[in-house]
């Protein structure tokens, strides 16, 4: 004889929580380590000495009349003259950039009225170059330019230089070295990586020199007769720092 269906019985596991009682929520996981998982966390760091990949030149270009059209004109003149010449070594020019470009009248500083007693113009320029051996001569001619400031070099790395790979690679090495050495101290061994946190990888600031020797050629045909004696610069080595945060499971230690 069949029996007759029973009904379906509510699932306990998925009743809601009664009023006035709140749901236990799932168990968070440890954050630190156990007596038989315990934990060892580590900084990794890493220092390089690279030779630098690039250079940079600031450039500002200067005019001053008492006619306005007159500053300009001198202005224009000036700056094509700076580009130019910076053109005129091709490919040991990689980059080439105007900043930014001001005429601003300067008032008599007597008088009841507003009287303009000079227009002084400005335009900046950023030069990169990868190729040093053109460096102290291109300096030195931008230099010798009138009404031309020149400021730099500034020695630095591309953003995708492989020394910051390397960096980073050296940093995660060191920090398994340290992480090893601990456990071993107490007489144990790693077992897992359990995070790994990238606090820093960069070269920090390009930085301004002005010392001693490009080798080679300059790709330029040649300065003019009666230029100035090129400047010999000697490229800075760039310091290439990472950090990482490393934390390890290990086997429990012998005390």
């Amino acid at each position: 004889m069949n029996q007759p269906d029973q009904p379906d019985q509510p699932d306990q596991s998925a009743q809601p929580a009664q009023p006035g009682r709140p749901s236990q929520p799932a168990a968070a996981p440890v954050p630190y380590g156990t007596p038989d998982a315990p934990r060892v966390a580590v900084l990794g760091e890493a220092r390089l000495e690279v030779d630098p990949e690039i250079a940079r030149l600031t450039i500002t270009v200067s005019a001053r009349g008492t006619d306005r059209r007159a500053a300009l004109e001198d202005l224009t003149r000036r700056n094509n003259h700076v580009l130019d010449l910076v053109k005129s070594y091709g490919e040991a020019v990689e980059k080439l950039e105007t900043g930014s470009f001001s005429i601003t009248p300067e008032l008599a500083p007597k008088g009841r009225h507003e009287r303009v007693r000079a227009h002084h113009g400005r335009v900046h320029l950023t030069v990169t170059l990868a190729d040093f051996t053109v460096l102290g001569e291109l300096t030195t001619r931008l230099a010798d330019l009138e009404l031309t400031r020149v400021d730099g070099p500034w020695w630095g790395l591309r953003p995708d230089s492989p020394a910051h790979g390397r960096a980073r690679q050296q940093a995660v090495r060191e920090a398994v070295r340290r992480a090893r050495e601990y456990a071993g101290a107490l007489g144990a061994r790693l077992v897992a990586l359990t995070e790994l946190a990238d606090l820093e990888a960069d070269q920090g600031p390009l930085q301004p020199v002005a010392v001693a020797s490009p080798r080679g050629r300059s790709a330029y045909r040649g300065p003019e007769p009666d230029a100035v004696a090129a400047l010999d610069l000697e490229p800075q080595r760039q310091t290439v720092y990472a950090h990482v945060n490393a934390r390890f499971t290990m086997t429990p230690p012998e005390l």
